[in-house]
């Protein structure tokens, strides 16, 4: 498998959206009723994304990943609200592409342009019942830094742990 990382642009915004669906009822299956997806469907997705990414592509990376023309994955990052951090707010891959190496590739470049927002603390959170998830990160060099919060996922409350990377030494 050969993987092009690039730049998000325009017109990739409907085909994360339906990404980003697939991908969220995958990782989240047993943790949230399935119905709770047809509310935030591929369409709901991409239109979410179209907005959000007019007002933050000035501010904000984000990269995909492609495998002969067809998006596979993708990452962003973007300002923290906590001190001192420069966040990843999302990594996602296809269903079927997790365990490929495209997820890794996405993280490295994630961290590469976290590194350019010259903050010391790369940040991200994750559900905490989400063991594949956490495993992943971990495996990449992050790690829990005791914060917790509770945020809703499709409309339900689930505990999520910040886990912490540092960019500088």
């Amino acid at each position: 498998m050969t993987v092009l990382l690039r730049p998000a642009d325009d017109a990739d915004m409907a085909s994360i959206g339906a990404l980003h669906h697939r991908s969220r009822a995958d990782a989240y299956a047993g943790l949230i009723p399935a119905e709770t997806f047809e509310v935030w469907s591929a369409d709901g997705l991409s239109q979410w994304w179209v907005e959000r990414w007019t007002w933050e592509k000035d501010t904000h990376r984000m990269t995909v990943a492609e495998d002969g023309g067809t998006l596979i994955g993708f990452s962003y990052v973007g300002p923290s609200e906590t001190e001192g951090a420069v966040e990843l707010y999302g990594l996602h891959v296809a269903p079927e592409r997790v365990g490929t190496g495209a997820g890794r590739q996405l993280m490295i470049e994630a961290l590469r342009q976290m590194a350019d927002f010259a903050q010391p603390l790369a940040v991200l959170w994750v559900l905490e019942e989400n063991p594949v998830a956490r495993r992943f990160y971990e495996r990449g060099g992050w790690t829990p830094d005791g914060a917790t919060r509770t945020e809703p996922v499709n409309g339900h409350p689930l505990p999520q742990l910040r886990y912490a990377y540092p960019l500088s030494n």
